[in-house]
């Protein structure tokens, strides 16, 4: 534990970088949250990371956390390959990030509590082979299985797993519900939750109103077994709550939950589905307006994975090849701007 400690302070930037960062840090690092919290934090395979956009909208995705946190430094971290770059370069612009434990399927978890761990998070952005070797790969196995290895699978995995990075979230607050549906208040480890909802935002220049086809991305969700909606809380970090789809017209889908906030402002809008070691994963992305309790989606993104470990895997060292060659190519052109 303590090897692993260091590992995973030194892919964050070591404390150098902690103390630099704690000192610009409005809030207290929670350093102990509940041990009903723990066992779903460290046993849930996938999670909702909100992070915000440069709009002050929410992107919401799924991410493998496997399990990864420390109570006594106060952290949670995931793995992110360098071929899904967008979301490092949101975090490296913003980093106040939320993740949502909120599914329980095929992992060690169980029962309906819902997590949401908000926290200012950091990477180093060359991939460490100590950290991937002793801290990620035990975890990791332990949710997905033994990784395939060879000549062909080393080759062709490399940019999906031996160039990814580790996020270290450093806790500001742990907010949890015993309920799926978030019902009531939460209870609260470190910061305290914020007292009145988010004030309204301005509305967007091209308007708010439906830009994709409103009731397709309404049955599309619907099809999925967990949707959540996120979007910038009143001090500033993502806030996600589970959602139920309702019906859709002109102006946007009909959405009730607890926790939705009055007004209107950007959010966005994750479903998605999973099975073990996330074989068959189904992803559907949006980001869009939101006012009372409508969503006028303005953007769609989405995906279905292989329901075959084999073609998944195949899957996802393509998607990181190409991803790599673009974030490479990208920042190349950023610093020859420069």
């Amino acid at each position: 534990m303590a090897r692993a400690r260091c590992l995973i302070a030194a892919a964050a930037g070591g404390p150098a970088r902690r103390r630099e960062a704690a000192a610009s840090k409005s809030f207290r690092v929670a350093r102990v949250w509940s041990d009903a919290d723990d066992l779903v934090i460290g046993g849930d395979l996938t999670a909702a990371l909100a992070y915000a956009t440069p709009a002050a909208g929410a992107v919401l995705t799924p991410v493998a956390p496997i399990g990864l946190r420390d109570r006594q430094a106060g952290t949670v971290s995931f793995t992110t390959s360098l071929g899904f770059g967008r979301k490092l370069d949101r975090i490296r612009s913003n980093p106040r990030v939320t993740l949502a434990y909120h599914a329980r399927e095929h992992g060690f978890a169980s029962g309906g509590r819902f997590v949401l761990v908000q926290g200012e998070a950091s990477y180093v952005e060359s991939p460490d082979q100590d950290v991937l070797e002793d801290v990620v790969m035990p975890a990791s196995i332990r949710f997905m299985g033994p990784p395939r290895r060879g000549a062909f699978w080393d080759r062709w995995l490399s940019a999906y797993y031996t160039d990814r990075v580790l996020v270290t979230v450093e806790v500001a607050r742990v907010a949890s519900w015993p309920d799926a549906r978030c019902t009531g208040e939460p209870e609260v480890s470190g910061a305290r939750w914020p007292a009145a909802d988010p004030p309204p935002q301005d509305a967007p220049a091209k308007g708010t109103g439906p830009r994709v086809d409103a009731p397709r991305a309404a049955r599309r969700l619907k099809a999925l077994p967990h949707v959540l909606l996120g979007f910038l809380g009143a001090d500033g970090f993502p806030v996600v709550m589970p959602v139920t789809v309702g019906d859709a017209a002109a102006q946007g889908i009909g959405l009730s939950g607890e926790g939705l906030p009055a007004g209107g402002r950007r959010a966005g809008m994750l479903g998605h589905r999973y099975g073990k070691q996330l074989v068959g994963l189904a992803v559907r992305q949006y980001t869009g307006w939101l006012k009372d309790g409508v969503y006028a989606p303005h953007t769609e993104s989405g995906f279905a994975a292989p329901a075959n470990k084999t073609l998944l895997l195949l899957a996802n060292g393509y998607m990181a090849r190409r991803g790599l060659k673009r974030a490479q190519r990208e920042r190349a052109e950023a610093t020859a701007a420069r």
